[in-house]
């Protein structure tokens, strides 16, 4: 299905603002992506900052289906993130959340909680 003229410049601004929030990123974020990047968590490839439907995802790996979210507390009980999740496990995707605070302080208790659901996945 070709795309409207609209949409591509949806998609453009997604990339775009991804882009920017690479360039960007909070404390935790650069904690978490030290943690994850070039394979050093299982092996496995995740991307940062990704454009994926509507969403821009903080981490992903795609051979998984797993999204992790680092969240500040602008995220408490937010409408909008439990749908997000619901749109992404309807995509077959698994959502993790984590509080900044928890990446910054500590970061080993979150990666041994992302091992452990990788292990059920």
């Amino acid at each position: 299905m070709p795309q409207t003229p609209s949409h591509r410049s949806t998609d453009e601004r997604l990339r775009t603002f991804a882009k920017r929030m690479r360039h960007a990123p909070t404390d935790a974020e650069a904690k978490m992506w030290r943690l994850l990047r070039d394979r050093r968590l299982s092996h496995l490839k995740f991307r940062r900052q990704v454009p994926f439907r509507n969403y821009i995802l903080d981490f992903a790996c795609f051979e998984k289906r797993l999204v992790i979210e680092i969240d500040g507390g602008q995220h408490a009980s937010s409408q909008g993130d439990a749908a997000r999740t619901d749109a992404l496990a309807a995509e077959g995707f698994q959502v993790l959340r984590y509080w900044n605070n928890d990446v910054l302080r500590t970061p080993e208790a979150v990666l041994e909680d992302i091992i452990a659901k990788l292990a059920e996945l």
